[in-house]
């Protein structure tokens, strides 16, 4: 290849939670957009495959290829800020711009609790926080830049190449590469993060409630046992408060010890119910509160690595499926320690968007690494499916195109747009294969 960029053969690439791993032909860093337009038309001419890698926090396939990798870490910050919105390049990693946008005054509409994915990682995944007024990170798009299968840049809004704006918010990279985003940011604001333990019965019974309540509320439970832990954030005009104990808790108890646990569990399967049993106990009973910046009240610290699965399902459908998830786990019993989270998102219009024409519950199982998950996620995609579920992008699930035709309305159209602009399949690897052209 000519173009002046980074290449390592043969070089190994893994997710973060180390359930995929592959070693491409070429790893690719282009440091403009015309050497990433360079790379895509060299490896199209000879009649290759690409795809592009965020940070890895996907837990599907979705990069995976022996072909040419490209990462976008060189195509990174913020190109400018002009009112309330900003334009800013695909590769920067979330946790920067959080930092980045507080210094200049400003913050993200909603973000989700792990912060280092890429941007455009997270917005073609249809990466979500929680809230019952809020959307994915998807829908705080204003614009999208992208290269497209010829090489050839476009970019697209709600006036300017409509629908291709309407596809590709979440398009998994299989429309184009995205290269740069016009994002609605807020004015800086503070949230005040209020911690409590509720019975899962009766944070079930005040879940919608807690959810028009406040701007954000969730719950994580912990299986085998009657204990939530539930979230709830508001704006506030409180001056921030030292971060001191809570970063103790977030790495000493929730990462240090669980991470400990895990480990054991591990060893010992047949102690998991046990232990979840033990971290309840063990958990704070009182109330907690924090004030800080939104970009620090959003993001969790994550170091006990896992496998998950998540689905969104309509609103109204979200509590019964809980409730028939933690009956199937407590039954068995699932010899799983780790919580489930449920959280509110906002519908949008979005094609490929789980969210797409209705607001949805989220809930998302999770599994230890190394810990054997398959039949725990297939019961609970089971359930999911039947209360009427959308699996997360990013997330495993076994869906196959058949069966995601039926749960998307705008399902063809994607197609028909996908086929338009990569007739020859440049963008598509062995999971796309499957699910856009099987």
């Amino acid at each position: 290849m000519t173009h002046s960029t980074l290449i390592a053969d043969s070089k190994p690439w893994s997710n973060w939670s180390g359930s995929v791993r592959f070693t491409p032909r070429h790893t690719i860093a282009p440091a403009s957009v015309p050497a990433l337009q360079e790379i895509v038309r060299e490896v199209a001419m000879r009649g290759g495959k690409l795809r592009v890698a965020g940070s890895g926090h996907s837990f599907a396939p979705l990069v995976k290829t022996s072909d040419t990798l490209v990462t976008l870490d060189r195509l990174s910050g913020i190109d400018s800020i002009d009112g309330h919105r900003a334009r800013i390049q695909a590769g920067t990693q979330l946790s920067w711009l959080g930092k980045e946008l507080a210094r200049r005054g400003f913050g993200m509409t909603n973000l989700g609790d792990i912060n280092k994915q890429t941007l455009a990682g997270a917005v073609s995944t249809g990466t979500h926080g929680t809230g019952l007024k809020l959307g994915s990170i998807s829908t705080q798009l204003r614009g999208l830049s992208l290269v497209l299968a010829s090489g050839e840049p476009v970019h697209c809004s709600a006036t300017q190449n409509a629908e291709l704006f309407d596809a590709a918010r979440v398009s998994l990279g299989a429309l184009g590469i995205i290269t740069a985003m016009d994002i609605e940011l807020e004015p800086a604001y503070r949230l005040k993060l209020i911690k409590r333990n509720m019975p899962l019965d009766e944070c079930l019974e005040q879940s919608l409630d807690l959810a028009k309540l406040y701007r954000h509320f969730e719950f994580f439970w912990m299986p085998h046992t009657q204990l939530t832990q539930v979230k709830l954030m508001d704006w506030t005009d409180q001056p921030e408060s030292s971060n001191g104990l809570t970063t103790a808790s977030e790495l000493v108890l929730e990462n240090g010890l669980f991470g400990l646990l895990s480990r054991l569990v591990r060893a010992k399967p047949g102690w998991a119910p046990g232990v979840s049993r033990l971290i309840a106990n063990i958990s704070p009973s009182n109330q907690s509160t924090m004030v800080a910046d939104c970009h620090r009240a959003f993001a969790t610290a994550r170091l006990v690595r896992f496998q998950e699965m998540e689905y969104e399902l309509p609103i109204e459908r979200g509590p019964d499926a809980m409730r028939e998830l933690a009956e199937y786990v407590n039954r068995k019993p699932v010899l799983v320690h780790f919580p489930i989270e449920y959280r509110h998102v906002r519908g949008d219009d979005i094609w490929l968007s789980p969210f797409y024409g209705r607001d949805s519950v989220s809930i998302s199982v999770h599994q230890y690494v190394g810990m054997e998950h398959e039949r725990y996620f297939a019961a609970a995609e089971a359930i999911f499916l039947n209360h009427g579920g959308r699996p997360h992008w990013g997330k495993i699930h076994s869906l196959g195109a058949s069966d995601l035709a039926a749960r998307y309305p705008r399902w063809h159209d994607f197609q028909r747009l996908r086929r338009e602009l990569d007739p020859k399949g440049l963008f598509l690897n062995p999971l796309l294969q499957r699910l856009f052209n099987p």
